[in-house]
């Protein structure tokens, strides 16, 4: 029996040992696994701070239309749009006219300058566009955030908030 007992005794000097190891491990994995994640959250910090100080106005503009219709911006007119709508038989026709909201007025010598440029986005946006994709209210919306997306891409000293149309004829 007292065999027995010192197994117990040297079974219990072991058990602390191995314990111990074993938390320590777990604390030194525990450690790695924080240092990883400050490094993979916070690295970016400085990247993040010269690039938004780097960047145009136009790409801190907001990634939705405003619905703000209390606090309407300056309206900027367009022209009006006729273009062929795609399908197989090419005969469908969009006609349109539309005015943008501006951010702030300081805006509408730029839009002029590239008026261009815009216009051009537009028909291209508006003639990629099929009747059933223009034809229902939602169709219309996701047209609206489109053209609002794409000519913010090119402007620098403001952003488009929305898009109204003022004249919309799918034939």
């Amino acid at each position: 029996m007292a065999a027995s007992d010192e197994d117990v005794k040297n079974e219990g000097k072991k058990s602390p040992v191995v314990l111990i190891a074993i938390i320590g491990v777990v604390v030194f994995l525990l450690i790695i696994g924080v240092i990883v994640a400050m490094l993979l959250m916070g690295g970016g910090d400085d990247k993040q701070v010269s690039q938004a100080a780097d960047t145009p106005a136009s790409h801190m503009a907001p990634k939705q239309r405003s619905n703000d219709f209390f606090n309407i911006g300056p309206m900027y007119p367009m022209d009006q749009y006729v273009v062929n709508l795609l399908s197989e038989s090419g005969t469908r026709y969009l006609k349109t006219t539309m005015n943008l909201e501006l951010s702030e007025q300081t805006l509408s010598p730029e839009i002029d300058k590239k008026q261009a440029l815009i216009r051009d986005i537009i028909i291209r946006t508006l003639s990629a566009k099929t009747y059933e994709d223009v034809s229902t209210a939602k169709g219309k919306e996701r047209l609206k955030d489109e053209l609002v997306t794409r000519i913010n891409e090119v402007l620098r000293d403001g952003y488009i908030k929305n898009v109204f149309f003022t004249d919309f004829i799918v034939q």
